[in-house]
């Protein structure tokens, strides 16, 4: 099979902030896999997830490193491919690449989409939410209103964990809630808050109705949330805390659920032994996004059914996004009926 790398930039409409920076421009990597006049697409978008981050650059070079050793494969070979990416230590994001391509290339090859291969029903899609970043209460609040505007939106994922403190948080959340009074509304805190702050946070956002909380520590404090866990009501949920499905059992007894991303899974076949290690585990299931095009929300949105709860809106905050695929309808992102990922190129807008 023949592999290339397309480099594409993407900027957002609103840059976004979150507990330890801002992102409001990323260059993603198209990855496209050919074999019998068959093409599948995959997409590897650069992170930081509470360490070392993934760059356009380290993505790249590996896949442009491991692509003659993959050229002897066939798609069908994904079993021999995965465990030749992990051989080679391949950074998550350019598994989840050439991962996503493999099986575009399968959908596109029996002409039926993955949703469908895997027997899953669409009907059974949770709504996404959309994330407000930390701002100033105005702008938080004007954010939201913008949200409401271009879509019919049923939930916000409010970012907390502001450097400002929690008050700070406080004055936010309450502005983003009188703009959104008719709609959910979830708390990630990326890490930012203290056990202290969680347990005040907690308990207060509990008063206010929430669901649950998002990655209330920081990577690296998982032990300490088994103490949250005991002195706050709220379930809770880990992001940067948990990579892959290796992670999941030791997280069982401190957690409520896994928020479960393709870039750093490596892909839809580790998201789908994620979903049953979680479940296997006792815990919900979450899927989420870093600053993917429509690509990759729609690869994720063929799995969509298996969760619980997702955030798969990065790309509805793009201007120039240069692919169609899963659509927005009442709330929710639903895959098409198109073949493999049902994703299409469009010329970017400016």
């Amino acid at each position: 099979m023949q592999i290339d790398v397309e480099l594409f930039t993407v900027n957002k409409r609103f840059p976004l902030t979150i507990s330890y920076g801002t992102t409001a421009q990323t260059t993603n990597i198209w990855v496209k896999i050919s074999e019998d006049g068959i093409e599948g697409w995959g997409e590897a978008s650069p992170f930081s997830a509470g360490g070392n981050p993934l760059t356009t650059e380290i993505i790249k070079n590996s896949i442009q490193q491991i692509a003659p050793t993959l050229e002897k494969f066939h798609p069908h070979q994904k079993q021999e491919i995965e465990q030749t990416l992990i051989n080679a230590n391949l950074p998550s994001s350019a598994r989840a690449a050439i991962d996503i391509a493999l099986y575009d290339w399968l959908g596109k090859r029996v002409g039926l989409p993955l949703w469908q291969i895997w027997g899953l029903d669409k009907h059974a899609i949770a709504p996404t939410s959309v994330t407000i970043g930390i701002d100033t209460p105005e702008a938080a609040k004007e954010r939201a209103k913008k949200w409401l505007e271009y879509a019919d939106i049923k939930v916000f994922k409010v970012k907390l964990g502001s450097p400002n403190g929690i008050e700070a948080d406080k004055k936010m959340f309450l502005a983003v809630l009188e703009a959104a009074s008719a709609q959910e509304v979830f708390v990630d805190a990326n890490g930012g808050w203290s056990l202290a702050d969680a347990v005040k946070m907690g308990n207060w956002l509990a008063e206010m109705g929430i669901k649950y909380i998002e990655q209330p520590l920081a990577k690296g404090h998982e032990i300490e949330l088994r103490e949250l866990k005991q002195h706050q009501p709220l379930p809770i949920f880990v992001d940067e805390s948990c990579f892959t499905s290796i992670d999941i059992p030791q997280l069982a007894t401190a957690v409520d659920g896994v928020n479960i991303k393709l870039m750093k899974s490596g892909g839809l076949t580790e998201a789908m032994r994620m979903v049953h290690t979680a479940r296997a585990c006792g815990l919900q299931v979450m899927f989420g996004c870093y600053s993917d095009s429509a690509l990759t929300n729609t690869a994720a949105a063929q799995l969509s059914p298996l969760a619980d709860y997702l955030d798969l809106d990065s790309h509805l905050n793009l201007v120039n996004d240069p692919f169609c695929g899963a659509i927005l309808h009442e709330g929710c992102l639903f895959p098409n009926d198109l073949p493999g990922l049902g994703v299409e190129y469009r010329a970017a807008s400016a």
